[in-house]
C-alpha cells in the first residue's frame, strides 16, 4: 500500500492537530481541519490504512488517533526537504536580488543628487522586526547540535549548542516538532514566559536544551541590523557659501564620507504619526558639523517587514517642496518595485 497524496494529507493534518491540542485526532475533525472535503467515513478509511502503514495508532478504544514514531520521521523528513530546498533556492537568489537592489539604490541616489543639487544618501533593508521562520536542529557531534535559525526575510543563522550528552534521532525529532510548533511566525516580542514555560514542559527532560536553543533564537532575532549607507553628491554643498568656509566643508565632507553619524541618523524611527517623510532643520540634526544644514529623509517600504530610507543633506535654505517631491517621487517607485 503507497502513501498516495490524499493519505499524507490526512496525516499532516493529524500530526498538526495533535501537535496544537496534544489529544487523540478523529475523523470528524479531520474533516473540517483539511481542504479534501470528504466524509467522514472516507477519512475513516483513510485513517484506516494510515493506521495498517504504520503512521497513526489508536491510544486506547476511542475513535482518536496519534502519531507513531514512524510518523513524525515522515513528516519531518519532507519538513525537512522542503526547508532544504527553500534555504537552497534563497542562496541561490539572495546574491543577484541583493546586486539588484543595491545596484537600484545606488543609482537612485545618484538621480536624487543631480535632481535636486544637494547631497543625496540611501541605507540598505533594515527590519523592523524579525520573525522565525523555521528552526532545524541536527547532530554535530555527540555532545553538541547545530540549531539552524532561518528569519523572515530569508536570513539564516547557526548556532552550535553544547549538550552534554548525545541525542537520539526521535529526540532531535520531537525538539524539532515542537519548537516549529511554537515558534514559527513569532517575533522576539512575542516569545513570552508562557510559551518558554510550555515548551520547558513538554521537552520531556530537556529543557536546558530548549533554554540554549532560544538563547540563540533571541541572539538572532535582536541582532542589530548591519546597515550601509550610499551617498552621492558630496561636493554639492560646497556650492553653498554658508558651507564652503574651509574648516565647516571639510568637516561636513568628513561627515558624509565616514558615515556613521550618518547612519545613526538615518536609522532612526520615523515619527509617532508614521509619516515617512522626515524634516531635521540645524540643531535638530544630531550629526554635529551639520548645524547649519537641513537633512530630509523618506521612508520606502519592502516586503517582509524589511525598510530602508532616502536622505538629503542640503543648507538650511534649501528648496523644501522640491525635496520632499523628489523623495516621495523615489519612494514611491521603490514600494511599487519590491513591494508584493
Amino acid at each position: 500500500m503507497e502513501l498516495d497524496e490524499r493519505k499524507w494529507t490526512i496525516l499532516r493534518a493529524i500530526i498538526k492537530n495533535y501537535l496544537e491540542t496534544g489529544e487523540p485526532v478523529g475523523s470528524r475533525t479531520i474533516s473540517k481541519y483539511t481542504d479534501l472535503n470528504l466524509s467522514s467515513a472516507t477519512i475513516r478509511n483513510e485513517m484506516s490504512d494510515l493506521e495498517e502503514l504504520g503512521y497513526i495508532i489508536s491510544p486506547h478504544t476511542s475513535a482518536g488517533r496519534i502519531p507513531t514514531d514512524k510518523g513524525y520521521r515522515l513528516y519531518v523528513d519532507k519538513m525537512m526537504e522542503s526547508k532544504d530546498a527553500e534555504i537552497k533556492e534563497i542562496k541561490s537568489m539572495l546574491l543577484e536580488k541583493a546586486d539588484k537592489m543595491e545596484n537600484l539604490l545606488e543609482q537612485a541616489t545618484k538621480l536624487l543628487a543631480a535632481s535636486t543639487n544637494y547631497t543625496a544618501m540611501v541605507t540598505t533593508p533594515m527590519f523592523r522586526s524579525r520573525k522565525v521562520k523555521f528552526v532545524q536542529l541536527t547532530e554535530v557531534t555527540d555532545d553538541s547540535i547545530l540549531a539552524v535559525i532561518l528569519i523572515e526575510g530569508n536570513i539564516v543563522k547557526n548556532k552550535v549548542i553544547e549538550v552534554g550528552e548525545k541525542l537520539d534521532k526521535e529526540t532531535i525529532l520531537k525538539l524539532n516538532l515542537m519548537l516549529n510548533t511554537y515558534l514559527q511566525g513569532l517575533d522576539l516580542s512575542e516569545i513570552n514566559l508562557e510559551i518558554i514555560q510550555n515548551m520547558k514542559k513538554q521537552s520531556e527532560g530537556f529543557g536546558a536544551v530548549v533554554s540554549d536553543v532560544l538563547d540563540a533564537v533571541a541572539e538572532a532575532l535582536g541582532e542589530e541590523d548591519k546597515v550601509r549607507v550610499y551617498t552621492s553628491g558630496a561636493t554639492n554643498l560646497l556650492k553653498y557659501p554658508e558651507l564652503s568656509d574651509n574648516d565647516n566643508a571639510s568637516d561636513i565632507l568628513y561627515a558624509i564620507e565616514e558615515k556613521k553619524e550618518l547612519t545613526e541618523l538615518m536609522k532612526k524611527e520615523d515619527d509617532e504619526n508614521g509619516n515617512p517623510i522626515q524634516v531635521y532643520i540645524g540643531d535638530e540634526v544630531t550629526v554635529d558639523s551639520m548645524k547649519d544644514c537641513s537633512v530630509v529623509t523618506a521612508t520606502y517600504e519592502l516586503a517582509d517587514g524589511m525598510y530602508g530610507k532616502f536622505g538629503i543633506v542640503g543648507p538650511k535654505r534649501m528648496d523644501y517642496e522640491k525635496v520632499v517631491s523628489a523623495l516621495t517621487t523615489i519612494k514611491n517607485q521603490i514600494d511599487d518595485l519590491f513591494k508584493k
